[in-house]
């Protein structure tokens, strides 16, 4: 049997040869294009991108901090600065065990239990996995010490920074506010505001007060450093250096040493006081008692301290003069009369006679007089001098609670009067309609009486009555109060006036200021509740003693300062300026629980007053002494 022979076919195979080395090269070729376009696209079209990228690499952008403003006083006394003063700081991404690291550094440098605690604290908070601090305020030796062990604590190093100092303490506090870590709001409100860019490398901004209030006019531009570095990181050498401008400096209307007496007059009492000049709305002093530490918010409070300040029965966080809600008691009394003569509802010449209490038609209710038995026959002018109650029930009452809304209104009850401080409260003015939207209630004769006397729904605060007090010694003229009053550029030192107000005219009638003035002229002098307030004083005092209840007494019932809690007692008040013919300054003085307002209000203004017209040092104020039987506003 033959086997069949197959020939190869040598023409197929190398058309099939010369297929795939074809199929093969094209291939080869679209690959060689593809990466010839890449290339050609990269280094022509990208060119400028990829630079930047690897410039980016071989460039370090480092944000330099500038230098926060200072504030200062109206005579230039400096009431926060900063000092250079140096800081532990830790960066936890590269260290292997923090807990040993904290120990060894331990031996070397003093770090207490609260603060290891703020440094965790700060460290829960730190997203950008920059250095966190763990001591601040080193000294030299601690420096020392570190420095020659510094090669044992890699991620630990020692910063040289700007450290912000409040000289006066827990005085001027409310005032100055305080700075604290930026935290994740800040963040978000700086970039709402398109401001987070100038704030790179910052760790503080302001919290409270006037620090927060100016936060961008004190915290200045931030500068910018171009530093060249190698491939682990370490800077090789500075290319381009753009500087930082410092924060620009407020200058305070505040007298910072009439601010410290006012802070020292009131001892151990609580309340507030604010001093402005009547003429321009100037504010010379401003007190909140008691104050706290600012310097405990900067880094962090610790939670001991954040404890005791917090459930502190003195409420030492609360800004009295700003925020403080008081029944205005009988300071209430001189705007009152000016309403009483504005709508004609009383003349100079009206009288009433005064059994000691009033009683609203048809009713047996009996509202009290301070004073029992009454004051006999009164007038307008004398119902300011002694204080009388059952004067003002009754003009309360005529007048009706519609108009004294409209009038007190004009005087800036029941508003918040625009200082240049965030969290103002607005106290309350009643009327009608607010009780009616509050409590689904109509509004009672009962409820005006209370009004006319300053007590029942009306609130106001220290703020508010002393821009009242200084609108009445300038003669009906308005300001709003403010206390920077002017801002200098940190470069050039040129200043700008902060505030342009040139005051609202109440369009008051002169006749009817005029005779207030001069009843709250004799308020100080012999026959007046505040009588002591001026004694032996070569100027004149105009002004007006208040209580305000803070426990409201049962009818028929007499109010016994010594057998009262402490805390329920009434609170102090005064207002005044001086001098009475040519006013210099307005003061209102708030004593919490201090009971009578010329037995303990009004001696902490005097000693203001002293020092702001005759630049006298006050003696200290003695003890507090119990309310006299029979003492009253």
């Amino acid at each position: 049997m033959k086997r069949s022979v197959e020939l190869k076919n040598h023409l197929r195979e190398i058309f099939h040869f010369r297929l795939r080395l074809a199929v093969g090269f094209a291939f080869a070729l679209t690959l060689l294009l593809i990466v010839l376009l890449r290339l050609v696209y990269l280094q022509t079209v990208r060119h400028n991108y990829y630079q930047t990228l690897a410039e980016s690499n071989r460039i370090s952008i480092v944000p330099i901090v500038p230098g926060r403003g200072l504030i200062v006083d109206r005579n230039g006394i400096e009431m926060a600065h900063n000092y250079s003063g140096y800081t532990l700081e830790i960066t936890p991404s590269k260290v292997m065990d923090l807990d040993v690291t904290l120990n060894s550094l331990g031996e070397l440098i003093s770090i207490t239990a609260k603060d290891k605690k703020r440094f965790k604290k700060l460290m829960a908070e730190n997203h950008d996995l920059g250095s966190v601090m763990i001591r601040n305020r080193l000294s030299d030796e601690e420096v020392a010490r570190f420095a020659a062990q510094q090669y044992r604590f890699a991620g630990v190093e020692i910063k040289a920074r700007l450290l912000r100092d409040y000289p006066y303490g827990d005085k001027a506090a409310h005032l100055l506010g305080f700075i604290g870590r930026i935290n994740e709001n800040d963040v978000a409100q700086l970039e709402e505001k398109e401001l987070d860019g100038n704030y790179r490398g910052s760790d503080y901004i302001g919290k409270t007060g006037l620090e927060q209030s100016y936060e961008t006019e004190l915290h200045g531009v931030a500068g910018i450093e171009q530093v060249e570095v190698d491939s682990a990181g370490r800077a090789v050498r500075l290319l381009s250096r753009t500087a930082p401008v410092s924060g620009n400096t407020l200058v305070l209307s505040i007298d910072a040493k009439l601010q410290e007496i006012a802070e020292q007059a009131f001892g151990d009492y609580r309340g507030a006081l604010v001093a402005i000049d009547p003429a321009n709305g100037e504010v010379l002093a401003f007190v909140s008692r008691p104050g706290f530490d600012p310097t405990l918010f900067i880094d962090g409070i610790d939670a001991q301290s954040w404890e005791e300040l917090n459930t502190s029965p003195d409420h030492p966080l609360i800004n009295r003069a700003l925020r403080g809600q008081y029944p205005s008691g009988s300071t209430i009394k001189p705007f009152m009369a000016l309403a009483g003569l504005n709508y004609g509802t009383r003349n100079p010449a009206r009288t009433i006679s005064d059994p000691g209490y009033f009683t609203l038609p048809g009713s047996s209710h009996q509202y009290r007089d301070w004073k029992a038995g009454g004051h006999g026959t009164v007038d307008l002018f004398k119902s300011i001098v002694v204080s009388c109650d059952t004067y003002y029930y009754g003009l309360a009452t005529e007048m009706g609670i519609d108009n004294i809304f409209n009038f007190l209104s004009r005087f800036g009850f029941g508003k918040k009067t625009g200082i240049d401080l965030q969290d103002e409260s607005s106290g309350l003015l009643p009327s009608a309609a607010w009780k009616m939207k509050r409590y689904k209630q109509i509004w009672y004769p009962g409820d005006t009486v209370s009004v006319g006397i300053g007590q029942g729904y009306s609130l106001v605060t220290p703020l508010q009555l002393a821009a009242a007090t200084a609108t009445i010694a300038n003669n009906g003229v308005a300001h709003i109060p403010h206390l920077v009053k002017e801002i200098r550029s940190a470069g050039s030192n040129a200043a700008r006036l902060v505030n342009n107000d040139v005051g609202v005219d109440l369009k008051l009638n002169p006749e009817h200021l005029s005779l207030v003035q001069s009843a709250m002229a004799a308020v100080t002098q012999p026959g007046g509740t505040a009588v002591a307030a001026s004694a032996g004083a070569p100027y004149h005092i105009a002004g007006k003693t208040g209580t305000a209840q803070v426990v409201a007494m049962k009818q028929g019932e007499k109010y016994d300062a010594s057998k009262i809690d402490e805390r329920h007692r009434d609170h102090a008040w005064f207002m005044a300026f001086a001098p009475a013919e040519q006013p210099k300054i307005a003061i209102v003085v708030l004593a919490e629980n201090g009971g009578h307002g010329g037995g303990t209000a009004a001696p902490i203004a005097r000693k203001v007053f002293d020092y702001y017209l005759l630049g006298k040092l006050p003696t200290p104020l003695k003890a507090p002494l119990e309310e006299k039987e029979g003492a009253h506003d």
